[in-house]
């Protein structure tokens, strides 16, 4: 009778005794050698595509504005050297409803040294040319060119558009020539007038004036954002780079005290989380209390609405009643996750003990994060440098665009050096042929979108590679402290830099292939949220066409009624992907950083080594869930603690609450350096503890791998060390005689 065939483990068979097993096996080959060669093609690509960047694109277009023609405005080199500003013709044209669309003011722009300073018309000069014509070198200097005497006629001058009919006095704002508004006894103003007249035989006010103005600010809005932005930057860089460098010295510290003293120095992590919150609670209250009778602290969040300034809800006493409850909240749940969790701390804290062993025996580790933000550095520059060129490459597209907005030329290109005589501009009086913005007909002009999403696409791929080379890295070297039988005799020589030499030289290819499925699932979230933003535009636009319609269209405002439970259904779906794409990537991190430590130890490839982690993990679940997330709790505590400490030592100093020790910067907005002292901090710590983070990983795989293996017996004797075991498993064990 035939043996039955005994069915297969779906969590696969367990390891068997080795006694020839060393630890990380040194007689490897190369893996997913077809990945590899991609990868090489992928970057070969990138690179020649970084040099077409460089070769074809400008960032000066981007640092400069650029007039009617096309020219940079006080480009070095160029006839307008000496001239970095934007004087508009006509201002009184950007009220038109096409400068929201076209993104540009349908005048003719030109550069100039400086702004007007005073009222002056082109009929007024040419009646005081003849006995004041120093008005006259005045005006000139805001035309297209200087002429030798004002002789022409008005229509004739508006015609070859060769000056503006009226200047007004104006101070420059973002490079670009604005009124100079005052407001005198709650009038407004310009120059002091309110009443003015524009050239053309009309008389205006300074509130059209102010109308005209506002569509222009309302496109370099985020200009004038970045702007401020810039300028806190550039006053506190030195403040920011003080922290971060605080920062990178507090997680160094943490982590030599906590190779000493695990335990201890963990309590001192809960007192210091335990105290920042409180010191947030007794901060908000002292805020709250504060507020209590100053005017329209009263008001609640409701009733002010949705503000850009923010500091306009750190004046309700409700904001900070919030916050203050937030904190008791987390306070509270701090305290009951000590109390309900000690025992399960405990298995924490021996593990960070044996990892602390494990870092002093192979200190290199430490540095390592140094090497991972130098590549990081290098690929986020790469990208933006690249992405920049790109998006400057071209030659400069004009438009026509007119100012009433009812030409059917409308938005069509056009040559302006020939415009003037062309049919379009007698058919549509006042439409002028105007610099858009950079592009080309060529194929690489065409795909330059293409190129951006490539761009993407490498880059994400870069990082993850960056990240999993060193993950693969910390693994073997980890992994060959485990595995030796005498620490630290039986320690290979230069752990890090043979572990690191091993993965780039054998394994490229499979850190190649977890890296590009990570890659995938990243592109494929980004493209969900650009689609979710091109939705919620056209749900816009539908809901002011609706709005918009003539009252008699009842038509048109049921049909967009209609869809809206389409679009909840939509919505919903979307809500859905996003979430299952963000559980898809968290999943998959965890498969490929337990995959890379299995590629450490058995050189084995990508899709096996994945293959063999999470069968391994399966036996072990238990282990898993108790230690795995126990640990990673008590490093996120540490990185709380370093980010915590940054965090309020930046508010006191940006808010200015430290006179007496130092002085600190005036700012535009203090949260801006704040934000990136705190999340730079954050960042910091979390490069130095991600060493322990994989420390503690690579020594649970080799953990779980020896208890398979071994039985503690004195022929299979274990490697791990007498204490941890202990915790982790009641079995009786004798191990492997170690020399302490």
């Amino acid at each position: 009778m035939a043996k039955k065939r005994k069915p297969p483990n779906i969590k696969g068979d367990p390891r068997t005794f080795d006694p020839d097993f060393k630890g990380p096996v040194v007689n490897r080959s190369c893996t997913d050698v077809l990945c590899f060669i991609i990868f090489i093609l992928f970057i070969i690509g990138y690179i020649i595509l970084g040099l077409i960047a460089w070769v074809h694109g400008d960032p000066r277009r981007v640092a400069y504005p650029t007039d009617s023609q096309g020219h940079f405005c006080g480009q070095k080199g160029t006839p307008n050297e000496n001239k970095s500003i934007l004087f508009y013709f006509n201002l009184f044209s950007c009220t038109s409803p096409s400068v929201m669309v076209n993104l540009q003011c349908p005048t003719t722009q030109i550069c100039v040294s400086k702004c007007p300073e005073k009222f002056l018309t082109y009929v007024e000069t040419q009646l005081l040319y003849k006995n004041d014509k120093t008005s006259w070198t005045y005006y000139s200097q805001f035309c297209k060119s200087p002429f030798p005497k004002s002789d022409r006629s008005l229509s004739q001058i508006l015609m070859d558009d060769d000056c503006p009919a009226a200047i007004f006095p104006s101070k420059p704002f973002l490079q670009r020539c604005f009124p100079d508004f005052s407001t005198k006894n709650g009038t407004l103003t310009v120059g002091n007038k309110t009443m003015f007249e524009d050239g053309k035989g009309k008389t205006r006010n300074a509130g059209e004036l102010r109308a005209a103005a506002n569509r222009i600010n309302k496109i370099l809005d985020a200009k004038s954002l970045g702007m401020r932005l810039f300028e806190d930057y550039a006053t506190t860089w030195y403040w920011i780079l003080m922290g971060l460098i605080i920062a990178m010295l507090l997680s160094w510290i943490f982590l030599i005290l906590l190779r000493f003293t695990a335990g201890f120095l963990f309590w001192v992590f809960m007192s210091g989380v335990v105290g920042v919150i409180g010191y947030g609670i007794w901060h908000c209250y002292k805020e709250y209390n504060n507020l209590r009778g100053r005017q329209n602290s009263h008001f609640t969040i409701y009733d002010i609405g949705i503000q850009t300034d923010i500091s306009m809800y750190l004046q309700l006493r409700q904001t900070w009643f919030a916050f203050m409850i937030i904190l008791c909240i987390l306070e509270a749940l701090v305290i009951l996750t000590l109390i309900f969790l000690r025992n399960r701390i405990r298995i924490s804290i021996a593990l960070l003990k044996e990892g602390s062993k494990a870092i002093r025996y192979v200190p290199t580790t430490l540095i390592y994060p140094v090497l991972t933000f130098t590549f990081l550095s290098i690929c986020i520059c790469y990208w933006a440098v690249t992405a920049v060129y790109l998006a400057t490459s071209g030659l400069p597209i004009y438009k026509i665009i007119a100012p009433a907005g009812q030409c059917k030329h409308e938005n069509k290109t056009c040559d302006p050096e020939i415009f003037n005589t062309t049919e379009i501009s007698k058919a549509c009086p006042g439409a002028q042929c105007i610099f858009a913005f950079y592009g080309g007909k060529s194929v690489y002009h065409q795909y330059i979108p293409t190129l951006q999403i490539f761009n993407l696409f490498v880059f994400l791929w870069l990082i993850n590679f960056v990240f999993a080379l060193g993950q693969c890295t910390l693994a073997g070297a980890f992994a060959s402290y485990y595995w030796a039988s005498k620490k630290p005799e039986d320690i290979p020589p230069y752990p890090l830099f043979t572990a690191f030499g091993r993965a780039i030289r054998y394994h490229t290819g499979s850190l190649a292939f977890g890296s590009l499925i990570l890659a995938l699932i990243q592109m494929f979230r980004i493209v969900l949220e650009y689609l979710d933003k091109r939705l919620k535009v056209l749900r816009t636009r539908e809901c002011k066409t609706c709005w918009l319609s003539e009252p008699g269209e009842v038509g048109t405002i049921s049909r967009a009624a209609a869809p809206e439970s389409q679009n909840n259904i939509s919505k919903f779906l979307q809500c859905c992907l996003k979430c299952c794409f963000w559980c898809l990537e968290k999943a998959v991190k965890f498969l490929n950083r337990n995959a890379y430590v299995m590629i450490a130890i058995y050189g084995k490839n990508f899709c096996r080594s994945a293959r063999d982690a999470f069968n391994l993990l399966i036996r072990n679940v238990l282990k898993v869930a108790v230690m795995d997330k126990v640990t990673d709790f008590v490093l996120i505590l540490g990185k709380m603690l370093v980010t915590g400490c940054i965090g309020v030592l930046a508010f006191l100093l940006f808010t200015e609450r430290l006179p007496i020790l130092i002085e600190g910067p005036s700012l535009n907005y203090y949260w801006v350096p704040l934000l990136t002292v705190v999340i730079g901090s954050y960042l910091v710590a979390h490069g130095f503890f991600s060493v322990y983070a994989m420390c503690i990983d690579t020594l649970f795989i080799c953990f779980c791998e020896d208890l398979e293996r071994n039985d503690g017996s004195t022929e299979k004797p274990y490697f791990i060390a007498p204490t941890l075991h202990g915790i982790l498993n009641k079995k009786q064990l004798v191990p492997q005689k170690q020399k302490e």
